[in-house]
C-alpha cells in the first residue's frame, strides 16, 4: 500500500513538472511571437515612411492642334509643339540644376514623361530616377502632333506613377493647349486622385499650363485646389513654367527659408 502511495506521489510529481515545462515552453513562444510581431510592425513602418525627394509626372499634350503656330522667339510664329518642347528641355535643365546643386549631395527626383496615345496615355519616357537625357532625347526627336486629347485619363495615369513612388512631395505638371476631347474630363477624374492621395497621407499636387487656351476651360480642377495658369505664346510659356517649377514643385524658395 506505502508503495502504491509512493509511486502514485513521483508520478503527480512527474505529470506536475512536465505541465509546469510546458507552460512555460507555451509562454516562451507566445513572447517569441509577440516580439517578432512589434519587430515586423516597426519594420513596416519604417518601410512605408516616405523618402525626401521630388515625384514629378509630366504630361505633354501630342494631340493635333498643337500643329499650330503662336509667337515663339523674336515673336516669329512658331508650331506649339516645338515651342513645348524646348520648354520641356528647359525643364530638364532646371530639374538638373535642383538635384545637383545641394552641397555635394544629390536630391532625390523620380520623373516621368506622358503623351497622349488615342484616347488614353502612354509612358514616352519612363517613371523612374530622373533621367535628363532621356527626357531632352524625347524633346528633340517630336515630330507629328496628332490625335485626341485625353485630358482626364493622361492625368490618372500620370497621377497613378506618382502616387506610387515612395517620394514625399508628388506631383502632375500639365502642359496642353486644348480642352479635353476623350475620355473623363480632368474635373471628373481628380477628386478621387486626391482622395487616394488623402488616404494614403500622400502630398499631391496637380499643375496645369494651359497654352494658347483659355485658363477659364480648367475653372472646374482650379476649384478642386489644382494650380491653372496660361500662356499665349513661348515668353510667357517660360515664365509660367518657371513659376510652377521654382514655387510649386522644387520649392527652392521655401527650402532657403
Amino acid at each position: 500500500m506505502n508503495q502504491c502511495l509512493t509511486i502514485g506521489k513521483a508520478s503527480t510529481r512527474a505529470f506536475r513538472n512536465q505541465m509546469e515545462w510546458k507552460v512555460k515552453q507555451f509562454s516562451f513562444w507566445l513572447t517569441l511571437l509577440a516580439v517578432l510581431a512589434c519587430l515586423g510592425a516597426g519594420r513596416s513602418v519604417a518601410l512605408s515612411a516616405p523618402e525626401d525627394g521630388v515625384a514629378i509626372a509630366i504630361v505633354y499634350d501630342t494631340s493635333g492642334s498643337m500643329k499650330d503656330s503662336v509667337a515663339g522667339e523674336g515673336g516669329q510664329p512658331t508650331p506649339k509643339y516645338q515651342i513645348a518642347s524646348r520648354a520641356l528641355q528647359a525643364l530638364t535643365r532646371q530639374i538638373t540644376a535642383f538635384v545637383t546643386n545641394n552641397a555635394g549631395t544629390p536630391r532625390k527626383v523620380e520623373a516621368g514623361l506622358f503623351v497622349f496615345n488615342g484616347n488614353a496615355a502612354r509612358a514616352a519616357v519612363k517613371f523612374g530616377p530622373f533621367d535628363a537625357s532621356a527626357l531632352e532625347q524625347w524633346a528633340q526627336n517630336f515630330r507629328e502632333p496628332n490625335g485626341n486629347t485625353p485630358l482626364g485619363n493622361a492625368l490618372s495615369q500620370a497621377a497613378g506613377a506618382v502616387l506610387s513612388s515612395p517620394l514625399s512631395r508628388k506631383h502632375v505638371l500639365i502642359l496642353t493647349d486644348g480642352e479635353n476631347t476623350a475620355g473623363p474630363t480632368p474635373s471628373a477624374v481628380l477628386p478621387g486622385l486626391t482622395q487616394r492621395a488623402k488616404e494614403a497621407g500622400k502630398s499631391f499636387s496637380v499643375h496645369f499650363i494651359a497654352f494658347d487656351v483659355s485658363a477659364r476651360v480648367f475653372d472646374g480642377v482650379k476649384r478642386q485646389g489644382a494650380t491653372v495658369v496660361s500662356a499665349a505664346n513661348e515668353k510667357q510659356l517660360n515664365t509660367q513654367l518657371d513659376f510652377i517649377l521654382q514655387r510649386k514643385i522644387l520649392l527652392e524658395d521655401e527650402e532657403r527659408k
